[in-house]
């Protein structure tokens, strides 16, 4: 990692839903010892109404939380990238990591299908955690 706080930088289309859930849940895991963030490419003007209960239903509050839009700057300051779903309109600069996340995307599912892509993002969250933490 370039630096002694790694940052992670979660792409998604909208940042409405699995880039939102993915920022909270490594917020949670790395305890401060990361910077995350977490952007769209067309970012939609509100989070997922069912994504943001599914988040509080393990206790993590993100309501207050709104899409932002992905610059070269993020993803310049970011040691890894992780994107989920935005394909070719994520940036690519040289010497980044990248990762893509292939998951099922939460918009106009109810909370009981949500909550199985909130789950497999925290597992692949808790994996990241491990690998790039000591």
């Amino acid at each position: 990692m370039s630096q002694e706080k790694p940052e992670v930088l979660f792409v998604c289309v909208h940042n409405a839903g699995r880039s939102q859930m993915a920022a909270a849940l490594l917020a949670r895991h790395a305890r401060g010892r990361m910077t995350i963030r977490s952007a769209g490419s067309e970012p939609a003007d509100r989070l997922n109404p069912a994504v943001v209960e599914a988040m509080r239903e393990i206790g993590i509050d993100i309501a207050s939380e709104r899409p932002k839009l992905l610059t070269n700057e993020l993803a310049e300051d970011a040691d890894v990238v992780i994107t989920m779903g935005c394909g070719d309109t994520c940036p690519v600069f040289p010497g980044k990591r990248y990762l893509d996340w292939e998951l099922d995307d939460p918009a106009g599912r109810q909370l009981n299908e949500v909550r199985p892509i909130r789950d497999e993002i925290d597992a692949r969250v808790r994996a990241l955690v491990a690998e790039l933490l000591p």
